[in-house]
């Protein structure tokens, strides 16, 4: 859901020049401004390197749900593939801003006994180790608007039971929900103007919209 908020968001903005999707399939959007490689392989991006080059940006919004998974299977799946994207592109471009889509809750002591937390933890700690700007954020409670809908069966189910609350909710609790065209907004703010630290939790992502 952040991954379609945000490309809305940058599709939209008049200082983005151009937007380059990398999927396993194409999102189906259309736009002038919107180039998409369909890439089947998302642990080695060797051959479409030359294609990931001249970026001030990028928006890392892949993960899955931990739900049924083990550790090992999770880590593969989270830590593994952001590193094999993230790491040619501190090579490429290493002046660009990277911003990753973590969680609330994320455990960077990697000590904790939640394992998706762990496993977002020492991702964060490795990308924060790569040579360029690299931002975490962690949103809590998330709401769709403009049409966005989950990917998972589960959430899209939640959300169709919670979907009346989520406006009521956002506004009585503003550090604990957000909706995708604020996530998406802020993180093209702290793409052009960075922000005092690097790991943005729900109230910090608030922060940037109001300046």
């Amino acid at each position: 859901m952040v991954g379609q908020g945000v490309l809305r968001e940058c599709l939209g903005a008049a200082d983005v020049e151009s937007v380059v999707t990398v999927g396993r399939t194409a999102t189906g959007v259309k736009s002038p401004k919107l180039r998409e490689i369909v890439h089947k392989d998302m642990t080695n991006y060797s051959d479409i390197a030359s294609q990931l080059t001249g970026f001030d940006a990028c928006f890392f919004t892949l993960g899955v749900s931990s739900s049924g998974m083990n550790e090992f299977d999770y880590d593969d799946l989270t830590c593994g593939l952001t590193l094999a994207a993230a790491g040619p592109l501190s090579r490429l471009n290493p002046r660009m801003i990277f911003i990753y889509v973590s969680g609330a809750g994320t455990d960077t002591t990697e000590q904790g006994r939640v394992m998706w937390a762990r496993v977002k933890g020492r991702t964060e700690n490795e990308l924060l180790r790569l040579p360029f700007k690299a931002y975490m954020f962690r949103p809590g409670l998330i709401q769709p608007l403009d049409g966005i809908r989950s990917k998972t069966r589960l959430y899209r189910i939640l959300y169709l039971i919670m979907g009346p609350l989520l406006t009521p909710l956002r506004l009585a609790f503003p550090n604990s929900v957000l909706s995708t065209r604020e996530i998406g907004q802020a993180m093209l703010a702290v793409a052009r103007h960075g922000f005092r630290k690097h790991i943005l939790e729900t109230r910090n992502i608030r922060a940037v919209l109001q300046g």
